[in-house]
């Protein structure tokens, strides 16, 4: 089975969800945490989606590479940036990640949080190989189960992953994965985690107290 939610490749095709200035918790993090220091420097995204965070891992001089399961997201990417057509490639990330390179850096802004925890624990494995000694992984926004939108849809293959939701800011994607810091600490117990912060943010208009709550992280490979 392919764990990306094919529902995500619908929603680029009709226009939806291109963010494409960098996150900023995502810039923040990497100029604190991992700011490339030598060369060469590689960094690997995990789906990049509409290309967001290209544009700033450009202006760091970094040799990046992403992987996107959306092929519509994809072939937006290629002509956008044709210098970067072999880095940047479709496949399932929570199976296999091609490149024969390791990482000083990897990033994932809310791209795992959109499986279910067999399959994200799949993907930290191909993740670890990938990762120098010493690399740093950096988690954005991994969604919290002190959100709102936790309580909404139904559970789907494990009590973490919620589908079908009808409300909110989730709906029509698929899987959304929900985490607490006790799951997260088991997820990753095989990294050093260096910084664990609990993001939240309440909206009192037009909604009634519905909060977004979410994960950043910093791990290193030990």
């Amino acid at each position: 089975m392919n764990n990306f939610s094919t529902e995500w490749n619908d929603t680029y095709k009709e226009g939806k969800h291109l963010s494409v200035w960098p996150w900023s918790d995502l810039v923040s993090f990497v100029y604190r945490f991992s700011k490339p220091d030598r060369r060469p420097y590689k960094v690997l995204e995990i789906g990049c989606g509409a290309g967001a965070n290209i544009s700033f891992f450009k202006s760091l001089g970094v040799d990046y590479f992403a992987i996107e399961g959306s092929a519509v997201a994809v072939s937006k990417l290629h002509a956008k940036y044709p210098e970067l057509k072999n880095n940047i490639c479709t496949a399932d990330f929570t199976s296999i990640i091609p490149f024969d390179e390791t990482f000083d850096l990897i990033v994932d802004r809310a791209s795992l949080t959109h499986n279910t925890t067999v399959a994200i624990k799949s993907s930290i494995e191909l993740i670890t190989d990938k990762l120098i000694t010493g690399g740093v992984f950096i988690g954005i926004d991994w969604f919290s189960t002190a959100h709102t939108d936790y309580n909404e849809g139904v559970v789907a293959e494990d009590e973490y992953t919620k589908t079908n939701l009808v409300n909110g800011q989730f709906v029509g994607l698929g899987r959304v994965h929900f985490s607490d810091q006790a799951h997260l600490e088991e997820l990753f117990s095989k990294y050093e985690i260096v910084l664990m912060e609990h993001k939240t943010v309440v909206t009192t208009i037009p909604s009634k107290n519905h909060t977004f709550a979410s994960w950043n992280f910093v791990l290193k490979k030990k």
